[in-house]
């Protein structure tokens, strides 16, 4: 069992940045591709970006590409996403997950262990 946490959410206004970063617990945390989502409130839970075991693949949201990064450095099982240029609509709880083989996904059913969430809020 990989246990996730989250850290770097806060307050930040339009067209600010911010860089949320994700730190495993599991020694084979350099074998699992990662991804970030989040859950604007009321809304369902959404794919922002993945990123390989080698951080040689990555994917992204449309609404996110351009604007946020994911990037890894497995020795010191982290994943970071950095968030630019952002905007209102980027206000949500976000979450790390990981899955433990394949490249990576924009399905929930992809990843199987999620961390706890770190709330980011854009203000206007």
């Amino acid at each position: 069992q990989v246990q996730l946490v989250e850290s770097g959410g806060g307050l930040v206004q339009a067209g600010g940045s911010l860089r949320l970063s994700c730190t495993a617990s599991a020694r084979s945390f350099s074998t699992y591709t990662m991804g970030w989502f989040r859950q604007p409130p009321g809304k369902e839970r959404e794919f922002v970006a993945g990123i390989s075991w080698s951080g040689r693949s990555t994917l992204y949201a449309d609404s996110v590409k351009g604007r946020f990064t994911i990037s890894r450095d497995n020795a010191k099982n982290t994943v970071f996403l950095q968030m630019n240029s952002l905007k209102p609509e980027d206000t949500a709880d976000y979450y790390c997950a990981s899955r433990p083989y394949g490249g990576p996904r924009t399905g929930q059913g992809d990843y199987d262990n999620w961390g706890q969430g770190t709330q980011v809020t854009v203000s206007s």
